[in-house]
């Protein structure tokens, strides 16, 4: 029975492993059929991409080109000309007519003082400068003489008659000198008494004195026709003296205005209407802004090589998409032993006010000389912002090439590659992401 037993339960495991490789073997045939169908299909995938279409691209050359060398450094821009305005007199302010950040050409009015003082003075001063006019006119009357006529001695009405006087006196003289040589003569001959002859020559010494008296009276007439004269002068020094207490007034009535030392903006004016100010208080604080003053830092190395009429290149921050332009004006010929650099100083055209004193500028110095750089089309380079980089596809024969570039400057619609292309290779420049390595195109 036991045997019996025994012999069912063998031939019931034989069943149940026969059962169980069966099955198995049925699970693995699907599992290879599966892996199989897998496989045609895959192969059928890969066949269908690679005959798939080429990628529709447009290309365009790289370039070879000149480019200038640059000196990198930074700097601030400064006002070309900083003025703190001040009164050249002292008053009280009556009027402001420009505030803070106005623009002012020169010669404009920036404050006024109250000129009341010195407007009366000028009245004074203009008054006494008539006075003077006056005096000089009659002192010219005295000798006959036209306003603003010059002086002749022998033109004085006075002068004129002393020596008539002078001359009638000397006629006379040479009348009784031939009387007493006459009789003289006579005297000698017998002819004529000798108390006759003591006549005339006594007439002959009266006619001597005359002349001597008329020559003194004509020296005389001269000289207070000089001392007239002199009057006049001094009349006209009291006029010229007048003239300038005039002018003075005048300036003390300009100094009243505080004008502007020439065209600039207000970045200062800490007065107001009421203070009052003298010489030494500022009025306000121009500041020239065309051209603006670039100061930059340059390495001692690179000193050497700057020159002015070198021509800069800037950027600020407040203008990120634009480039202004300047030239080198001075060059610092110290270098500061803490820094180990030089300052140079540009001229920066401002004509629109773009730039203000006081931004931070980067800036290039062209050099002389350079080097030859590759450029290609902006849209031939693409960024992978997952690895950072920058790609070009490079076609050959019909084939991209992938290639990992550097780039340099953007110049346009350009940009320089510093590596990774070469001239005269032909670049992809459109449906960049679709490309890839070795994939076919078509132009």
């Amino acid at each position: 029975m036991f045997s019996s037993f025994l012999s069912r339960s063998v031939h019931a495991s034989v069943l149940a492993v026969a059962l169980l490789g069966a099955g198995c073997g049925k699970s693995e045939s699907k599992a290879d059929a599966k892996e199989n169908e897998k496989g045609r299909g895959g192969g059928a995938a890969e066949s269908k991409r690679d005959e798939s279409a080429p990628v529709a691209i447009t290309t365009a050359t790289a370039i070879a080109r000149e480019v200038p060398s640059y000196i990198q450094t930074t700097g601030s821009l400064i006002a070309d000309e900083t003025s703190d305005v001040a009164s050249q007199a002292s008053g009280q302010v009556v009027a402001t007519p420009v505030g803070v950040g106005a623009f002012v050409r020169q010669g404009d009015v920036i404050a006024r003082l109250n000129d009341r003082d010195a407007r009366l003075r000028l009245r004074q001063a203009q008054s006494a400068v008539s006075q003077a006019v006056a005096g000089v006119r009659q002192a010219e009357a005295r000798l006959g003489l036209k306003p603003g006529g010059n002086f002749d001695a022998v033109s004085i009405p006075e002068v004129r008659a002393a020596g008539s006087g002078l001359e009638q006196a000397q006629a006379e003289l040479r009348l009784a000198e031939a009387n007493e040589k006459r009789y003289r003569e006579l005297v000698e001959t017998g002819d004529v008494a000798l108390a006759v002859y003591e006549q005339y020559r006594t007439q002959r010494d009266t006619a001597r004195a005359r002349v001597n008296a008329a020559r003194q009276q004509l020296e005389a007439s001269v000289n207070t026709a000089r001392q007239s004269n002199q009057a006049v002068q001094t009349a006209e020094a009291g006029v010229e003296s007048a003239r300038a207490q005039v002018a003075i007034a005048q300036k003390a009535v300009a100094d009243a205005v505080i004008r502007a030392p020439y065209a600039g903006f207000v970045s200062n004016r800490p007065i107001a209407v009421g203070e009052y100010v003298t010489p030494s208080s500022i009025a306000a604080t121009v500041l020239r802004t065309n051209p603006l003053k670039l100061q930059l830092q340059v390495a001692e190395a690179e000193v050497p090589f700057i020159t002015p009429g070198m021509g800069v290149s800037l950027e600020v921050d407040a203008h990120r998409e634009r480039k202004f332009a300047g030239r080198v004006t001075a060059v610092n010929p110290a270098i500061d032993p803490v820094s180990r650099a030089a300052t140079v100083e540009a001229a920066v055209e401002n004509g629109d006010n773009a730039l203000r004193s006081g931004m931070f500028a980067a800036a290039r110095i062209v050099r002389q000389g350079g080097s030859r750089a590759v450029y290609v089309p902006r849209a031939a380079v693409l960024s992978d912002q997952n690895t950072l980089s920058y790609r070009v596809f490079v076609i050959k024969d019909g084939t991209a090439r992938l290639r990992i570039v550097q780039i340099g400057t953007e110049e346009g619609d350009t940009l320089q590659i510093l590596s990774g292309v070469e001239a005269d290779e032909v670049v992809a420049t459109s449906n960049l992401p679709q490309l890839y390595e070795g994939a076919r195109v078509a132009q």
